[in-house]
Formats: C-alpha cells, sequence, structure tokens
C-alpha cells in the first residue's frame, strides 16, 4: 500500500516521468570536447593530497541537480527544474531526492548540512549509518555545472581526484578516497562529450553507481578505463531517484555481493514505480555486460 501523496508530490510524480522519458528525447546541446581538467586535490590546499586511509568505509554521492535551462531535458515546473535551489530541486530536496529521502531514513542520521566547498557545489550532507561505521558524503552540483559533477564522479573513479575533509572532528579523504562513487542526476554524456579516459592511477577498488538514462552505454568505456567496478548502472530511460541507492547502499554495506545489490536496487523501483521487477532489473544492471 502506498501512502496518500500530497498534490506537489503528485506533482513531483508527474514531472519525474517526464524527465524519465526526456533522456533519449534528443538534446538542444552540441557535442564538443570538455574544457581543461582543473583537479584541485584538497579543499583548502591546492598541494598534492597524501593517501590516508578512513576508519570506516565512505560513500561519496555527487548529485547534479536538475536544470531546465542548462541540461537536454524536457523542462519539468520552476521549482522542481530550478538547478540553482537545492531545497525544491527533483534530485536533492524534493520527495525522492538524496537529501530528502535518506533524510528520513531509518537507517541514516544526519550529521551535518553544509555550504558548499567550492562554486560548482551549493550544499554537501554527511550522514552516518545506524549500525555500521558508514559515511555517506553527498554534494550538490548546481545544474549549469553537471560537466563538473560529471568530471569529478569519473576522477574519482580513477584516483586522480582526493580531497580531505573533517567530519566530526576527524580527517577522511572523500572523492578517490571513498569506497564507493555513486553519480545521480541526467545524463550530461548525452549533451556533450568529455574527451579525456580517466585511467586508473592506482589500485584501489572502488565501486561506482551510475544512477542516469543509459549510463551503462555512456559511462562503459570511462569506467573501463578507470578500473572501477560497476556496481550498479542503467540501460535505459528512468528515473535516477534515490530510493534505488538508498537500497543498494544497504545491500553494499551488507556485503552482498553485486547480483544482490543490483535486486535490492531493481525491487525498490518497482515498487515505486509500479512496474514488474523483472522490468525493473531489466533496466538497472551490474557489471559489464
Amino acid at each position: 500500500m502506498y501512502p496518500r501523496l500530497s498534490t506537489f508530490h503528485l506533482a513531483a510524480l508527474v514531472s519525474i516521468f517526464t524527465l524519465s522519458t526526456a533522456c533519449g528525447a534528443g538534446s538542444r546541446f552540441a557535442p564538443h570536447d570538455a574544457d581543461p581538467l582543473t583537479v584541485v586535490p584538497h579543499e583548502s590546499d591546492p598541494g598534492k593530497v597524501e593517501v590516508i586511509r578512513n576508519e570506516g568505509r565512505v560513500v561519496h554521492i555527487l548529485v547534479a541537480l536538475a536544470d531546465n535551462e542548462n541540461q537536454g531535458i524536457v523542462p519539468v515546473s520552476a521549482s522542481l527544474g530550478d538547478g540553482s535551489n537545492p531545497d525544491t530541486n527533483l534530485y536533492w530536496g524534493a520527495a525522492f531526492g538524496v537529501r530528502t529521502y535518506f533524510g528520513k531514513s531509518k537507517s541514516w542520521d544526519l550529521v551535518e548540512k553544509l555550504p558548499g566547498h567550492k562554486p560548482d557545489i551549493l550544499e554537501r550532507i554527511v550522514f552516518r549509518h545506524h549500525k555500521k561505521d558508514v559515511l555517506i558524503i553527498a554534494d550538490a552540483y548546481r545544474g549549469d555545472k553537471i560537466r563538473a559533477a560529471i568530471v569529478d564522479t569519473l576522477a574519482s573513479l580513477s584516483g586522480r581526484l582526493r580531497t580531505n575533509t573533517v567530519v566530526e572532528g576527524k580527517t577522511m579523504q572523500i572523492y578517490g578516497g571513498a569506497d564507493l562513487v555513486a553519480f545521480v542526476g541526467h545524463n550530461g554524456l548525452m549533451d556533450f562529450d568529455i574527451s579525456d579516459e580517466f585511467a586508473a592511477e592506482d589500485r584501489k577498488a572502488r565501486d561506482a553507481i551510475i544512477l542516469a538514462c543509459a549510463s551503462r552505454q555512456y559511462f562503459k568505456s570511462k569506467l573501463l578505463s578507470s578500473g572501477a567496478n560497476p556496481l550498479l548502472w542503467t540501460t535505459n530511460l528512468m528515473a535516477p531517484e534515490a530510493y534505488i541507492l538508498h537500497d543498494a547502499i544497504e545491500g553494499w554495506i551488507a556485503d552482498e555481493d553485486d547480483a544482490q545489490v543490483r535486486t535490492r536496487a531493481a525491487k525498490a523501483y518497482s515498487k515505486y514505480q509500479r512496474i514488474s521487477v523483472k522490468s525493473a532489473e531489466g533496466l538497472l544492471v551490474t557489471g559489464w555486460e
């Protein structure tokens, strides 16, 4: 049974469906090469960051806010598609956005909510798992900075990008220092090219979740060169909502194998989208094939 939805939530669901069908509808942006990479390895020190071992496991989620004006999507409502307002954005502050959904989860406690540490990012939130020694760092990238969000995701998965941050008085390493790196948002690679191949720069085994339309087709070559493990990505048009990520991470925390994590994610998608589990399993996949 589903709870009674408010008018806002019904509107959000309609808008989400519209957005999920927009990914393959053609883009108003012409492909072009990426701007030169400018990777700052430390939030306060531009010098080289020494690799450190985090005390517990770390998940870093990079969310590109939905943006009617700057992304090749069918526009959603003004508030859901305002890429400069995390509080109402489809992928952050709306009902199934990362900040809201994880904030209401019984599995996670909010540690802190912070302004972004660089201009591309509007807000950062930190969650700690209720039972396991796992932290989530989630960053809300401006909608017009989706390229930066994708570049940072790929640079993290290759080990090129690492930064240190302080959580509860302890220094920890994120981006490439995380054990699991996730991207959530529109598939910007449908709109533009990124020429860099992001070759692996270390031997750290990072898991990757890419929740964007047809992400396996568009991100495959980049992940192959990065050395990352594609724990979860997609084969077709979809709505990259936070319940998918939430349930997949729960399986990952429980040390389930990749197929079990995929099943958790598919069941969540089946429940909220009201489609069969088989259909959801065809959309949400793990591994290279």
